[in-house]
């Protein structure tokens, strides 16, 4: 029956007020006064629905709602639209609804102890995939044919040749910050010229390979956990398993080889450019010649200083591929797991870089290149 939904005030006998619905009570009808019905002025004794012609669960929760609202009583319902109602009775939570909240004191320990203990799962996933990567290089070294060089060289081209504009751009920046910084600090003690000391030693020892250890992070590591949780998510890995190819054979190992060969020659692009962004300082600001600054640091910076930094960059390299395709290859149900696995690499690669930092400083300190 077509029509739509209609109500009238009407007068009883008694003299109450009685509201009378008639016509089809439907989800498709009832928009037309459903907004009417809610802002209804007055009080209303009865709700009359003997004119109604048919009735749905959403023409029953509207009729018991405005009967509810004014206290009103029910009449003339027929025996579906009673069902309907009684269905409904209870339905309508008029108090404020909130989740239970523990006090701080509870809930920050146990966040903690949650954090702590499904860290496990994470530590035994990542063990997992060093072993499925071990196994990996076995079957290549037994297989060397099987090795992927266009996908390595490619893979270099992206990590460390591609990036060459970025890491020197940063590189000489720093070189003129920490140039710029000394002079200033070292000008209260007249020791300006130890500004050659200063940036030589800290971007071949430290910086250089860590900054360019943190922008490759951001930069590869992030693209390879996008690529492979992408193709995680389009069932690309399962297919190459399903044709026999390994994919920790043809797209891991690539790249995390490219990130260990291509680490040495970034940071000591980057240890370079930052002295030539220093020497540029030491020539404007303290008269020091750009060719004397250079030629200064051969005299004033130990040769070890240049070893630490080549030792450290290689495993930079493989904690930053590592975490990106660890987390790219834990990528699962849907497009917004990429972008959480994404973050996770690049925020995970950063902090491991600087813990091991931290213990290389110690070790190398301990071992007389301090």
């Amino acid at each position: 029956m077509g029509g739509f939904a209609e109500y009238e005030l009407v007068e009883g006998d008694d003299g109450e007020q009685v509201l009378a619905l008639s016509g089809p009570y439907l989800v498709s009808t009832i928009g037309s006064v459903d907004e009417e019905l809610r802002h209804l002025d007055g009080p209303i004794a009865r709700v009359d629905l003997s004119d109604i012609s048919e009735i749905d669960t959403v023409g029953a929760w509207v009729a018991s709602t405005v009967a509810g609202d004014h206290g009103a009583e029910v009449s003339g319902a027929s025996n579906r639209a009673t069902r309907l109602i009684e269905a409904l009775k209870g339905s309508r939570g008029e108090e404020v609804v909130s989740a239970p909240r523990l006090p701080v004191w509870t809930r920050v320990p146990d966040a903690i102890g949650d954090k702590v203990y499904n860290a496990r799962d994470g530590v035994f996933g990542v063990l997992g995939f060093l072993g499925a990567l071990i196994a990996a290089f076995g079957n290549l070294i037994r297989h060397p044919r099987r090795f992927r060089w266009l996908a390595l060289v490619r893979q270099l081209e992206l990590v460390g040749v591609s990036a060459l504009p970025i890491v020197g751009l940063m590189s000489f920046l720093i070189g003129i910050v920490i140039a710029q910084q000394g002079a200033v600090q070292l000008a209260q003690f007249g020791a300006e010229t130890l500004t050659i000391n200063l940036v030589g030693r800290i971007t071949l020892r430290e910086l250089g390979v860590l900054m360019t250890a943190i922008m490759v992070a951001g930069r590869s590591g992030s693209a390879f956990a996008a690529q492979l949780g992408t193709m995680k998510l389009t069932e690309e890995i399962d297919a190459m398993r399903t044709i026999g190819i390994s994919p920790m054979e043809a797209l891991v190992i690539p790249r995390i080889l490219a990130a260990i060969l291509m680490m040495p020659l970034l940071g000591f692009y980057a240890a370079l450019v930052a002295i030539v962004g220093g020497a540029v300082i030491g020539d404007v600001m303290l008269g020091i010649p750009f060719y004397t600054f250079l030629a200064r640091i051969q005299d004033v910076v130990p040769i070890y200083d240049l070893w630490v930094g080549l030792v450290k960059a290689p495993v930079f390299g493989l904690i930053v591929a590592l975490a990106g395709c660890y987390h790219g290859m834990q990528v699962k149900g849907n497009s917004e797991e990429v972008g959480r696995r994404t973050t996770m690499a690049v925020v995970s690669a950063i902090f491991a870089v600087i813990v091991i930092d931290a213990f290389f400083a110690v070790f190398f300190t301990e071992i007389g290149w301090g």
